[in-house]
């Protein structure tokens, strides 16, 4: 009994990590266009924690129908962002390889505000599996910036692990292929686990 338990324990993870990794190769193909980008990445996070917990079927049509919603009402603020997300990249690549002390200063604007940026899209996902169908971006906007606020530590350990997963990413591209979607999903989706509350067995004595 133990032994089938265990095998079924086994399988259903397996079943986990081939639904993200589906999730993930359909990202990578859609998100080949400039203005379907953000629109894969919101519909990937609407679907992940129903890719985890294994309890809703039919996960692909359940992704493009996301994606239909992502592109309806948010492809221009996408747009914006994908604009956004090339500049600062390349001022932080201009600034990192100029001299002088211009350099300090704009790297010090820079450094935080790509921080900033970042905790709040990472916000954005964790709270938009939740957003209901009509939300706006203002709306969207409110409710992250109300998320950062309240869970800032978590917020920034997440920019960080986001930020490492870029580093190792410039260094191994290959990882863009296995986790342009899914790392910033599934550190999303850690973020918006509500936080463990303590028991009695956790506290010392």
């Amino acid at each position: 009994m133990e032994k089938a338990n265990r095998t079924s324990s086994v399988l259903s993870r397996l079943a986990v990590v081939g639904d993200l990794l589906m999730l993930q190769l359909v990202f990578v193909v859609i998100s080949l266009g400039i203005l379907t980008l953000f629109p894969a990445a919101f519909a990937m996070q609407r679907v992940v924690p129903d890719a985890i917990s294994q309890e809703k079927p039919k996960l692909m049509r359940r992704f493009f129908k996301e994606f239909r919603w992502a592109m309806k009402r948010f492809w221009l603020p996408a747009f914006g962002l994908w604009v956004g997300a090339v500049l600062l990249a390349f001022g932080l690549s201009f600034w990192a390889n100029a001299h002088g002390p211009a350099r300090i200063f704009a790297l010090a604007v820079l450094i935080p505000l790509t921080g900033m940026i970042l905790g709040l899209y990472l916000s954005g996902l964790a709270i938009l599996p939740a957003a209901p169908e009509t939300s706006t971006v203002k709306s969207l906007f409110r409710s992250a910036n109300l998320f950062l606020l309240r869970r800032p530590l978590p917020v920034a350990g997440a920019v960080v692990v986001l930020l490492t997963w870029f580093a190792l990413s410039s260094v191994v591209p290959t990882l863009l292929l296995v986790g342009s979607g899914l790392v910033p999903a599934l550190t999303a989706y850690a973020l918006s686990r509500p936080p463990r509350e303590k028991t009695s067995e956790d506290v010392s004595i």
